[in-house]
């Protein structure tokens, strides 16, 4: 099994059960994460004995870069994963530091009609080593600290519920990566009952709703989640969600031209979120020439802005990444694939 599965817990009952001290296991941790070694002999203050234990029962396996694409702000990754499969993480470069988009799962069942991720189905969950590993390569790669991470790359994390939720223990340990729990951000487009269970969970993680559209006939054609959780569902666990935890959630829009950009839908989508404690990401579409849609025009999401704005919404536009890249994603992935 590769190392990075196991949460301290795990390597406290490793060493627990070879009637050593749980101790080690910090000091595992604090080998793999603060000083990243590569070999378990690097190990120093570890006896010989369980340096052979640890090599017969764990391997330090990384993913295999496989390309690397960079424009101004931002990197794209696509790695190999041991079985074969492709993933892609997404750095990019804000004022406030970097920030990765890490991908849950190899492909993606929820089958959202604008997105490249959806269009290779599921192949599988990824592991949580394999999550990690994006984080800890992206770093070593550009000699860089990630401060925030967005786990809104390919696949829905919420389908990979309980590996995800250990990921985010492993990054947000203090003994490890450090990232702070409100750095974190889980994407979801809307599977209630794991926001419900998401909601319980007494962390600071920050929740975002992929909404896409203002009304079920609409939504329904762009996502087909919507038609097993309505939209009417969705708002009212989000409204429970904030009643509970006391946190803003973020609705991301991603504006397609002539689809869910027009005045009405701007105005719906006011009288949907009116008096919910949240704020909209206007998110520019990237093309790909294996969809249709097309992205809004500059105008057309300013004035989408706007209505929202006047209408006391809180509201951003996404800065635009990636443009000399294949930004979309899944995009790098599918090209891979596909030749």
């Amino acid at each position: 099994m590769n190392i990075y599965n196991c949460s301290l817990q795990d390597l406290e009952n490793y060493f627990i059960k070879k009637n050593e001290k749980k101790f080690k296991a910090r000091q595992v941790f604090d080998w793999l994460y603060k000083k990243r070694v590569t070999s378990f002999e690097q190990m120093t203050n570890i006896k010989k004995e369980l340096i052979f234990d640890l090599q017969q029962d764990f391997n330090m396996e990384h993913l295999k870069l496989i390309e690397r694409q960079s424009d101004k702000d931002v990197y794209k990754y696509l790695f190999e994963l041991p079985d074969k499969n492709t993933i892609e993480a997404v750095l990019m470069h804000h004022n406030y530091g970097y920030s990765l988009c890490v991908s849950s799962q190899v492909g993606c069942n929820m089958g959202c009609s604008f997105c490249e991720s959806g269009r290779l189905r599921l192949v599988r969950n990824l592991l949580i080593s394999e999550m990690v590993l994006q984080v800890l390569q992206v770093e070593a790669d550009l000699n860089i600290r990630i401060s925030h991470v967005v786990i809104m790359g390919i696949g829905e994390p919420f389908d990979n519920y309980d590996n995800v939720m250990k990921f985010i223990d492993i990054i947000n340990s203090d003994l490890a990566l450090a990232i702070g729990a409100r750095h974190i951000t889980v994407s979801t487009c809307g599977i209630i009952p794991k926001i419900k269970e998401f909601m319980n969970n007494n962390k600071q993680i920050n929740l975002a709703i992929s909404l896409h559209a203002p009304n079920d006939k609409l939504r329904s054609k762009l996502m087909k989640i919507n038609k097993v959780y309505k939209l009417a569902d969705l708002i009212d666990v989000i409204k429970e969600y904030i009643n509970k935890t006391n946190r803003r959630v973020t609705f991301e829009y991603i504006m397609l031209k002539d689809i869910n950009d027009s005045k009405e839908c701007a105005l719906e989508l006011v009288d949907l979120l009116k008096g919910i404690n949240c704020y909209v990401n206007l998110i520019p579409y990237n093309e790909t020439s294996h969809l249709n849609y097309r992205k809004s025009t500059k105008d057309t999401i300013l004035k989408f802005y706007d209505i929202l704005k006047k209408n006391k919404i809180n509201v951003t536009i996404r800065k635009e990444f990636g443009k000399n890249v294949s930004a979309a994603c899944g995009q790098l992935r599918a090209n891979n694939e596909e030749g």
